[in-house]
């Protein structure tokens, strides 16, 4: 038992120092023969890309490269490649006598006649425009791998509690039956009810399950931070999904706090009436909010502690630096999930004011 917690910790600092270092040479990278960013190379890591640069060999980039889609006047497909990693607008690729550049992981494409791309003061482009992009980027591309991998999880658990000489959860069902049962006793009844938890628990599942799984992938080091909770679309999209749901499961009591509160003063009905209709908007507003900032925070401290070694210009802060990111990293581990925690949690409390009967 020793020796197997010994070889835990011996695997996490590895994946943990790789993580640090990876981040440490890619800024090295930008910082060669041109005044180190740290702020563009921090933005760079944090916001969605259309490749995954892994690592250079011998001079060259290694990457996954992603299809491009773009729809203007009829759908325009084409490789990530073609740019030839190029992010500063310079190389043009041409497609159905289109001609497309990519600014700062903006696809644009230029007006007719045009054969560069202008910036203006602001450093916006001039001469081009953006068509409507339905790429497959780095955060949709790993968002269909959670999605898989969710699939694969739950599917092979399922078939285990379907074999007639079931007696134990095992291996991927062992791992997963305490977390489901925790969701159900420590979250789904307290929250919304012994009565109505029930048709609540696929969709409190799956935000538990699919957020953290999610934030796990954001922090292995190959993936180049592919980080899908840190982008605003996808905390606005599940924000979404538990404002719906607790609006249609909103009862007669629900609504009646809301629009004319029990118990008070005509003016102080009037008066609060307005509050818990901005109320209504303002709870899902800060479920996007708060999982989108305490991810992209964790993912900014790590990479701007590690950029101090450029910034610096020196070795003798580099022990300070990793130290620092190593710390942050591990806490980084527990909020992965602790926010898909929190996230499921107050849902489930929403869903709970919802549906609670009124009391007499």
């Amino acid at each position: 038992m020793k020796l197997s917690n010994l070889k835990s910790a011996v695997y996490s600092i590895i994946i943990i120092l790789t993580s640090s270092f990876t981040h440490a040479s890619e800024s090295k990278e930008g910082s060669e023969g041109e005044k180190f960013d740290a702020k563009e190379m921090i933005m760079h890591h944090v916001k969605d890309a259309h490749a995954f640069h892994f690592f250079d060999w011998n001079g060259k980039p290694i990457s996954l490269e992603l299809p491009i889609i773009l729809y203007d006047e009829g759908l325009t497909t084409f490789s990530s490649g073609e740019f030839h990693h190029d992010d500063s607008g310079s190389h043009i690729v041409e497609k159905d006598g289109k001609q497309y550049v990519k600014l700062h992981e903006k696809i644009y494409q230029l007006n007719i006649g045009e054969t560069k791309l202008k910036l203006d003061e602001k450093h916006h482009p001039e001469n081009a425009f953006m068509p409507i992009d339905l790429s497959i980027t780095r955060n949709v591309f790993m968002m269909w791998i959670s999605v898989a991998v969710l699939l694969l999880i739950f599917i092979t658990s399922a078939r285990r509690y379907k074999d007639k000489d079931y007696q134990k959860p095992l291996g991927i069902a062992g791992f997963v039956e305490p977390l489901i049962l925790f969701v159900r006793d420590e979250i789904a009844r307290p929250m919304i009810g012994e009565k109505r938890h029930k048709r609540y628990m696929p969709y409190l599942l799956t935000v538990f399950f699919f957020i953290w799984i999610n934030n796990i992938f954001g922090l292995i080091p190959i993936l180049n931070g592919a980080n899908l909770s840190g982008n605003i679309a996808f905390t606005m999209t599940l924000a979404l999904f538990t404002f719906i749901i607790t609006t249609f499961s909103g009862n007669k009591n629900y609504w009646k706090h809301i629009f004319w509160m029990p118990g008070v003063p005509v003016p102080m009905k009037i008066f609060l009436m307005p509050i818990e209709l901005i109320g209504i908007f303002t709870k899902p507003i800060s479920l996007m909010i708060r999982l989108f900032a305490n991810i992209t925070a964790g993912h900014i401290i790590i990479l701007a502690l590690m950029s101090l070694i450029f910034i610096f210009k020196s070795i003798a802060v580099a022990p300070v630096s990793v130290a620092f990111s190593l710390f942050i990293t591990v806490i980084e581990i527990v909020v992965t999930a602790i926010q898909a925690y929190i996230f499921t949690i107050l849902s489930a409390l929403y869903f709970g004011m919802a549906t609670e009967e009124e009391h007499h």
